[in-house]
């Protein structure tokens, strides 16, 4: 039996450890041991944070796994691509997840390879920020973190201190990137890299709360970009690929059409999409088994690109508050069948969403 290491246990990441589980392999998870649905449904649980990659790296050595894999965690991957290299497995260069995972890096990268980026700067606590020439708006958020956490549009000089503290608070690196605020509608897009050579899956549309935090409320796919606009935009998307160096595993780049529909990368994750993107929607809407592509990718078994049944369309719909809770019980009355899975649902948050991380939960509705 092949031996698979997952690092996380959340939600999120019980789709991949499901998933590993009925193709036959022996899961090992390890996550900070806070009662997560990963814990019990894993066939090894150990009580390791994440973050603790030569600890982990130790305990994968011990059982001799076949591969390490996560989804739609940056701060996994730190310890994903640490274990793959050490032991020669399957992922990505410590160079790539380093420029991957940090904003300002990535943008360099993309400046250094003629890819069109934002205008960007970075800074810290101590930076002069009036002397940082910006217009304005533009947007500030953390360099090494996801979820939208502390992320603010800032419209005027005065609210820029306030901006910078609250994503520099929230930043590992205590560091923030403050950037040219870009108008259009937000996507995403969904790929899967392995060998070097880069796959596309799928486009998402996002919605988001809007300025000033720019929280997700959902994402559907397919998106409303017409057809004969998908080749240019992948084709740009791939470039960013190299760019980062992804060389194997999957990928979600965000970005955003202008009013001159001209593509503006925002960023990468050199992983899955988070908010069951990659672990649901993809699956639902186009019927690639997306995390199967992760797992294959990560013991180095070929991918294979036969799609199954799927429907028309799949989104995916966050609750905030009871308003939205109202929405979800009228679905539940008048057409059941529409609803695919409803996550648990804590109504103490209502109202109280800060990031992607405090909302109440969420549903996932399809089309035939």
């Amino acid at each position: 039996m092949k031996k698979i290491a997952v690092i996380g246990a959340n939600d999120f990441q019980n789709q991949l450890i499901l998933k590993a589980g009925s193709l036959g392999y022996e899961t090992h998870v390890f996550a900070w041991q806070c009662g997560d649905v990963g814990e019990k449904t894993a066939d090894h649980f150990y009580p390791i944070s994440i973050v603790e990659k030569d600890e982990i790296l130790k305990e994968c050595q011990k059982i001799g796994i076949d591969g390490i894999c996560s989804i739609a965690s940056d701060l996994a991957t730190l310890t994903v691509n640490y274990v793959a290299e050490k032991m020669g497995l399957c992922g990505n260069s410590m160079r790539c997840t380093e420029i991957s995972t940090n904003k300002y890096l990535m943008r360099k990268a993309f400046e250094e390879h003629g890819i069109p980026v934002p205008k960007f700067t970075v800074c810290d606590e101590t930076t002069d920020l009036s002397a940082i020439d910006m217009a304005y708006p533009c947007i500030v958020k953390p360099t090494d973190r996801s979820g939208s956490r502390a992320i603010t549009k800032v419209t005027a000089k005065e609210q820029l201190s306030e901006a910078v503290a609250a994503a520099v608070e929230q930043s590992f690196e205590k560091k923030a990137v403050i950037e040219e605020f870009i108008e259009g509608n937000e996507y995403s897009c969904e790929c899967i890299t392995q060998n070097g050579v880069h796959h596309f899956l799928a486009i998402t549309k996002k919605f988001t709360t809007g300025a000033p935090h720019f929280i997700e409320t959902g994402h559907r796919q397919p998106s409303d970009i017409p057809e004969n606009m998908t080749d240019s935009i992948v084709s740009q998307i791939f470039r960013a690929l190299d760019a980062l160096e992804i060389k194997n595993s999957a990928s979600h780049t965000e970005f955003k059409l202008d009013k001159n529909g001209t593509v503006r990368i925002i960023e990468i994750g050199a992983r899955m999409g988070g908010d069951c993107i990659g672990s649901d929607l993809v699956r639902l809407s186009t019927g690639y088994d997306f995390v199967k592509m992760v797992i294959d990718t990560a013991c180095g078994d070929p991918i294979d690109f036969v799609t199954g049944e799927h429907y028309s369309e799949a989104s995916i719909h966050f609750i905030f508050d009871k308003n939205d809770m109202e929405d979800l019980e009228k679905l539940r009355r008048e057409t059941p069948d529409s609803i695919y899975r409803i996550s648990e649902i804590d109504e103490a948050r209502f109202g109280k969403a800060s990031d992607s991380s405090s909302r109440a939960g969420y549903y996932i509705t399809v089309k035939k």
